[in-house]
Parts: structure tokens; C-alpha cells; sequence
């Protein structure tokens, strides 16, 4: 009788990531979706990005939908 040498795979772990929008902070558009990680004590996203409507960089913060 041969021997069962049973191989347990790695398992991914949940990750606590959700999608939010970026949102433009002077014509309020949301131009750019991306995945941040949900944990407590995150500080607020503020990023510098290119905003289409403005034609030129500006702060984006996140908004969720």
C-alpha cells in the first residue's frame, strides 16, 4: 500500500483592500480608481495627479462611491 504524502498548498490571505475613486479637489471630478488598504489608523489619501478637465496637476483625495 503506497503512502499518502499529502501536500498542502499556501493559501492567500485575505487582505483587507477596497476600490476608491479619486476625486479632483478643484473641479470635483473623479478621474482615477485604485485599491487602498482598509486598516485603522490609515491616514487620508492625497495625492498630486493629473487632472483631464483642469489641464494641469492637482491635489485628488479619495471618495468612495
Amino acid at each position: 500500500m503506497p503512502e499518502s504524502n499529502a501536500v498542502t498548498m499556501a493559501k492567500k490571505k485575505k487582505s483587507k483592500r477596497e476600490y476608491v475613486w479619486l476625486e479632483c479637489s478643484e473641479c470635483s471630478q473623479r478621474n482615477y480608481r485604485t485599491e487602498i488598504s482598509v486598516a485603522e489608523g490609515t491616514p487620508k489619501l492625497e495625492l498630486k495627479k493629473y487632472c483631464k478637465t483642469e489641464r494641469k496637476r492637482t491635489a485628488h483625495k479619495i471618495r468612495r462611491k
